[in-house]
């Protein structure tokens, strides 16, 4: 009989030093281009930036507020967000390089078109959040809210999803083959049957996609 039982995803954690600076980017001059690298910002608030380009490197973030705040093209490496509200973020292009997202509010967060690597998502509040066109290898949604979420043409390698919230996220055009659904949490998902070909679902997800699609079951 073959082995049916799920590999843990082996996810690398950010790396970061013993000792971090303290910064304050509250009232930073934050430039296109502009680079932090080993610190730490707590309790701040961010709000009206726009800069291209920016680099945050072995970073820890813990209840800090970003507020119309748009970072495209950013690149972060070993970075820790806990308790941060990152509500609306444009990370459009984005680079994201083992980082972490815990107890976070990330609704409406922009990740159109990013890459993802060794990212976890743990704990979150991401309804809305877009990862369109994004590409993902080695990424984990643990117990996330992520409602009318969009995974549109997404590319997925070893990404998990575990007591999510998914329902009315769209993955159109993203192949599902190897993702576990069956333990997440949705009554309607924008999917074709293409691209649920090697999905894993629990037999009632299975009911509920013979009606999504407009199967009848014949007794």
């Amino acid at each position: 009989m073959p082995n049916t039982e799920k590999s843990p995803l082996k996810i690398i954690r950010p790396k970061l030093p013993h000792q971090l600076n303290t910064l304050d980017l509250s009232s930073a001059m934050i430039d296109d281009r502009t680079e932090w690298i080993q610190s730490v910002c707590e309790e701040q608030e961010i709000s009206y930036v726009t800069a291209e380009k920016v680099l945050f490197d072995q970073m820890q973030f813990s209840h800090v507020t970003f507020s119309q705040v748009s970072f495209p093209s950013a690149e972060l490496t070993d970075v820790v967000f806990t308790h941060c509200d990152l509500s609306n973020v444009d990370f459009n292009e984005a680079v994201l390089h083992r980082v972490r997202f815990e107890h976070c509010k990330i609704i409406g967060m922009d990740l159109t078109a990013a890459t993802l690597r060794n990212i976890v998502f743990q704990d979150c509040a991401g309804d809305y959040a877009t990862f369109r066109f994004s590409n993902m290898k080695q990424v984990s949604f643990e117990n996330c809210s992520m409602l009318k979420s969009d995974f549109y043409h997404s590319e997925f390698t070893k990404v998990e999803f575990e007591r999510c919230m998914l329902n009315e996220s769209q993955f159109s055009g993203a192949s599902l083959k190897g993702i576990d659904l069956s333990n997440n949490e949705f009554f309607n998902l924008g999917v074709t049957l293409e691209d649920l070909q090697g999905c894993i679902i629990s037999p009632a997800q299975a009911i509920l996609f013979t009606k999504i699609f407009g199967l009848v079951i014949k007794e």
